[in-house]
């Protein structure tokens, strides 16, 4: 048994109550109430990794909220693993429907529900756990450094620029990101890529004010009627994307992928009933799987306008709103797709209105091969601790900044992620399972001793 082993079961209930107090910060970097708290997130996830053994750990100060770097240097003629997360997470809301307090960690059902229990602050935490483990017991293989930073959930707009910036303090040889979900601990996969993004905002605006839907009602264009016609010409009876272009760089699957796809334990029926839907809805000829890994999407995030208060208002709005995001799949770009869709919008808004498009954020979708060192001692990794070599998936998610992680530091990324598809990321009543956060800080050692031998 590895000596890292005994140190875990040991401590495993610190490392339980010290995710617990990082939970407790409401570090939601979309809002601006919450600044403080940011900052009180980022010197704590500091003060962790000083007390997991970290040589340095700085705080660097952004536009947005700050980055936290640390590192633990063994020795520099080993390889170095550059580990990145994420301490901000996504506003709770609606509130209501949360069944405990999102900032106020509930233990039910050998689960852990509050809002970044797995998205990401339980998964990043595995990692520093993990070190600590292999640095109390003098055997860590590698290198360490650490970004863990609080502004993914907004699109991390100053990543980039830390990145380029900070090139040298950052070399390494592999990107490894515990950000993502495996099927379940009884069938563990791995993705092999996650899906780009671009995400716009949509402005539709009628009569220079709100007017009485009586009175003009009929005779002038109703902005959210106009929108809502918009949007369902975005799409054809096939549930196929009508834009011209959209697919034209799309990197089409080979019936060999969508073979080892199919692999994966998939039950329709359970999956309906998790999600409380009859019937399910995607383009047509390709699986659910299929549609939420290697198909592109567009989907309608939200839509606002007029009057939605308690109560009647008969009002036809002056403006109405939406917010409108595309999944991208290699090798579509997220500025050439972001200026698609714009141009889209813009050129069938009817007359009578008028219609402004701008873009929020996004970025590339990126793949793994599946032939790597790094891949396969992740792969080597699973199946030394779960007994089973794991399943390679597609991620139906985004995390925009491995593509540049690669344009910039040269660096390949492999996603090791313990989290599940039903831990409601994003969602009221967020979970991670207390199996899945210590089989992540079991497995991880085992990546960093596969992938130094691998390297030799």
């Amino acid at each position: 048994m590895q000596p890292w082993k005994d140190f875990q079961s040991q401590h495993k209930e610190r490392f339980l109550n010290e995710l617990l107090d990082l939970l407790r910060i409401p570090s939601v970097s979309a809002r601006s109430e919450h600044k403080q708290d940011m900052i009180q997130c980022a010197q704590s996830v500091k003060e962790r990794l000083l007390e997991a053994g970290a040589d340095k750990v700085e705080i660097f100060d952004t536009p947005g909220h700050p980055i936290v770097y640390g590192e633990k240097i063994t020795d520099p003629t080993k390889p170095t693993v550059l580990v990145y997360g994420h301490y901000d997470v996504q506003p709770a809301d609606p509130l209501e429907l949360w069944h405990s307090g999102p900032f106020e960690p509930v233990i039910k059902d050998e689960k852990i529900f509050a809002r970044g229990s797995c998205d990401d602050k339980g998964q990043f935490y595995m990692h520093i756990k993990a070190v600590e483990t292999m640095v109390k017991t003098n055997t860590l293989p590698t290198n360490v450094k650490f970004i863990i930073e609080g502004e993914e959930e907004v699109g991390s707009p100053n990543l980039g620029t830390f990145i380029k910036d900070k090139k040298d303090m950052l070399k390494a040889d592999v990107i490894l990101i515990s950000d993502t979900a495996m099927l379940s601990l009884e069938n563990p996969s791995i993705d092999v890529g996650v899906r780009g993004l671009t995400y716009i905002e949509v402005e539709v605006t009628g009569p220079n004010r709100d007017l009485h839907s009586g009175v003009y009602g009929g005779a002038v264009a109703n902005p959210i009627t106009i929108l809502a016609q918009m949007i369902a010409t975005l799409h054809d009876e096939n549930n196929h994307i009508t834009i011209p272009g959209f697919y034209d760089d799309v990197l089409e699957s080979s019936a060999a992928e969508r073979a080892e796809m199919a692999k994966a334990p998939y039950n329709e029926n359970e999956y309906m009933h998790d999600l409380g839907v009859s019937s399910l809805w995607g383009e047509k000829g390709y699986t659910s799987n299929e549609r939420t890994g290697i198909r592109p999407t567009l989907e309608v995030n939200g839509i606002w306008g007029g009057y939605t208060g308690e109560g009647a208002k008969t009002v036809l709005p002056g403006k109405a709103f939406a917010k409108i995001s595309c999944r991208l799949v290699p090798n579509q770009t997220s500025e050439k797709m972001t200026k698609l869709l714009i141009d889209h919008i813009e050129k069938i808004a009817p007359a009578g209105v008028t219609v402004k498009a701008s873009e929020h954020h996004g970025g590339d979708p990126y793949l793994t091969p599946v032939d790597s060192i790094e891949y396969r001692a992740a792969a080597k990794a699973i199946e030394t601790t779960f007994g089973k070599a794991p399943i390679p998936v597609r991620g139906g998610g985004s995390i925009p900044i491995t593509a540049l992680f690669e344009s910039v530091l040269g660096l390949k990324t492999v996603f090791l992620g313990f989290g599940l598809d039903s831990d409601n990321l994003h969602s009221p009543n967020e979970k991670f399972d207390l199996a899945n956060f210590y089989k992540g800080i079991e497995t991880i050692p085992y990546f960093h001793q596969y992938f130094a031998e691998m390297k030799k």
